[in-house]
């Protein structure tokens, strides 16, 4: 049998160990300084009495203090090494509980577990940091795979089609049933488009739900923002014949990146007008909740949203519409990255609707310039 290296001797033990050492150290430590000025000290008082040190009323008064000493000494120091080792024990059972817990947890996201969490050990702030940390590192492995995971499942399923309808036209060229005419080099340039497309979204909301969308915040306002905005696409809107409303009455100074959310706003004016009819109308508007966040508000008279979609509208390549073909609804990505490019400004992205035919309305909830 081989003996255990001291390297494989747990920390806790070490720790306890260690303390019980410190502890029995100041024990002798305290018993030889008391040996050595006690005696000393007891003489000195016996001649202030005047007893003779040699009488045998020293000799007598001198073996009581002895014996006195060593009974006090020994039972106070046997009762605080005692004490100290049970607090030891305690303290170096809590630390290595807690070490274990670390161990194990992280031995389990190495094997692919990222949904693994560490409870705080309550043993100060510096550890439950740590397991703050901890926990979310594991948190962001864990939407990382998740990223990763629903990229390939969606890879999959979007390229499906193009996939087929460019197999289907070519197979169809090399047995002579179609032509390489104008409506086939149609088909297939469109059917190439949507995989570029899908490679540029996929890539994009990627980044954007991992913050690694590079964001550069500048003092600016709402009002701007939505000025901006709604100047990009007033002239769509003029074509299709959709009123466009804007009220800025309200405006509140915000530090953000003033692409990126000219990207979420462009989004949501986008889905407004392909979802409003003829003579309908849009409206985005600003305003204050509290001196700590404002809101931007598009909304629309079109042809609104079930409650079954609302909770799913975010959700990557998500369409409400299913009626609606792919080339005229879009991939169903913009509204992903919308919501991960507002959260990245510490703000959130809500959808309401009164029901199928009544209209919709996306609101973004945006911290102002005090508190960003």
């Amino acid at each position: 049998m081989t003996s255990r290296s001291p390297a494989a001797t747990s920390f806790g033990t070490r720790l306890f160990v260690a303390l019980f050492a410190v502890v029995v150290g100041c024990a002798v430590s305290a018993w030889l300084v008391a040996s050595a000025l006690a005696p000393g000290i007891f003489h000195d008082h016996l001649g202030q009495a005047g007893i003779d040190h040699n009488s045998s009323q020293a000799a007598h008064v001198e073996e009581a203090f002895t014996r006195a000493i060593i009974l006090a000494w020994g039972l106070a120091i046997a009762i605080a090494v005692l004490l100290a080792s049970v607090v030891s024990w305690y303290i170096a059972r809590r630390i290595q509980r807690s070490l274990d817990t670390v161990t194990t947890s992280t031995a389990q996201i190495a094997g692919g577990r990222y949904d693994t969490r560490v409870p705080s050990p309550e043993l100060g702030h510096e550890f439950d940091e740590l397991a703050a940390s901890f926990n979310e590192l594991a948190r962001r492995l864990e939407a990382t795979e998740t990223t990763r995971r629903r990229m390939l499942a969606d890879l999959g399923h979007e390229m499906r089609t193009p996939i087929a309808t460019l197999d289907s036209y070519l197979e169809a060229l090399e047995d002579g049933v179609r032509s390489f005419d104008d409506d086939t080099r149609q088909i297939l340039r469109g059917a190439t488009h949507r995989l570029s497309r899908l490679a540029q979204d996929i890539t994009a909301v990627s980044r954007a739900e991992e913050h690694i969308t590079r964001i550069t915040p500048v003092p600016t306002t709402t009002g701007t923002l939505v000025t901006t905005a709604v100047g990009a696409v007033r002239e769509q809107y003029d074509g299709k014949g959709v009123a466009l409303h804007v009220d800025v009455a309200e405006s509140a100074p915000v530090t953000v990146d003033p692409d990126r959310l000219g990207q979420v706003l462009a989004n949501l004016l986008d889905n407004a007008l392909r979802h409003t009819p003829e003579g309908g109308t849009v409206t985005v508007a600003t305003c204050m909740l509290d001196r700590a966040r404002t809101e931007i508000t598009v909304a629309d008279t079109g042809s609104g949203i079930s409650s079954d979609h609302l909770d799913h509208l975010f959700d990557r390549f998500y369409r409400a519409d299913t009626a609606r073909d792919r080339n005229h609804g879009g991939t169903g990505i913009g509204l992903t990255i919308a919501r991960a490019l507002v959260e990245a400004h510490d703000g959130r992205i809500r959808a309401y609707s009164a029901g199928p035919g009544r209209g919709a309305r996306f609101t973004l909830e945006l911290p102002t310039a005090r508190q960003a």
